[in-house]
Order: structure tokens, then C-alpha cells, then sequence
């Protein structure tokens, strides 16, 4: 929020709506923090996956359950 805000809204207000070219840039802004929020939880899901397989093969190569 704090980097979208600095980025796309200037430090004093002229008035009190965004602009066009505010609203555009903070809708960018947005969606693309989002897409790397998706993208970053699907990595971390996709490497506590390969953990937990990781934990079982081990597991099961020592006999423990």
C-alpha cells in the first residue's frame, strides 16, 4: 500500500479524488503486487510439497513411521 501510495500519489493533494492518471497508476501498482503474491504462494506451496515428500522418503528409508 505504502509503495503504490508513494509511487503513483503526489506528496500534497491538489484535490480531493484521484486523478485519472493516479487511479490507472495505483490499479497497475496493485495488480502486479498481486500477481506476485500469487506467485510467491504458489512457490512456497510447491516447496512444502517437495519438503513434506522429502520428510516421508527419508522416513521411510529409515523405518520410522
Amino acid at each position: 500500500t505504502q509503495a503504490c501510495h508513494r509511487k503513483c500519489v503526489p506528496p500534497h493533494y491538489k484535490d480531493a479524488e484521484l486523478s485519472k492518471g493516479e487511479s490507472v497508476c495505483l490499479d497497475r501498482c496493485v495488480a502486479k503486487y498481486l500477481d506476485v503474491h500469487e506467485r510467491m504462494g504458489k512457490k512456497l506451496t510447491e516447496l512444502s510439497l517437495q519438503d513434506e515428500e522429502l520428510l516421508k522418503r527419508m522416513q521411510q528409508g529409515t523405518g520410522t513411521a
